[in-house]
């Protein structure tokens, strides 16, 4: 005796229907298995998806050829922040794009925000083609 299924006309039987189930359990088992390896080969190459808006920015500030203003020179004096400093900003850093003008011509300019050293700071950037200045930095300072 076979239990037939009848849905818009076709017939299932339940054999039919277990083949179905088996096909799904052999697909997730290779998906899980394939996504643990290419997880571990591509741990191991350092990859990166910079994928969202604020880490593409981020990514093509720190590719460019990175210049100092005078005035960014100073304050980082006064500041007493170093060039690593200012690339820790670049990695973890957050662009603010309400602040920034990703369209003007020829440069555009971002704001980011980021906490070197527990301290507020905030980096005025121009990027043009292949080059980015660091225009200005400011302590942001808490009441």
């Amino acid at each position: 005796m076979s239990l037939n299924i009848r849905i818009q006309g076709q017939k299932f039987t339940i054999s039919s229907f277990m083949k179905l189930l088996k096909r799904f359990l052999f697909y997730g088992i290779g998906l899980i298995i394939g996504s643990i390896f290419v997880y571990f080969i591509w741990e191991k190459k350092d990859v990166h998806f910079d994928y969202g808006p604020n880490a593409r920015v981020l990514k093509t500030i720190r590719t460019d050829v990175r210049l100092f203003s005078d005035d960014a020179k100073e304050s980082m004096r006064v500041i007493e922040l170093d060039s690593v400093d200012i690339a820790t900003i670049l990695l973890d850093g957050d662009v603010d794009f309400g602040e920034s003008s990703p369209r003007t011509k020829p440069c555009k300019t971002y704001v980011i925000h980021g906490n070197p050293k527990d301290k507020e700071i905030t980096l005025i950037v121009k990027k043009c083609d292949t080059i980015s200045t660091i225009d200005k930095i400011l302590l942001e300072v808490n009441n």
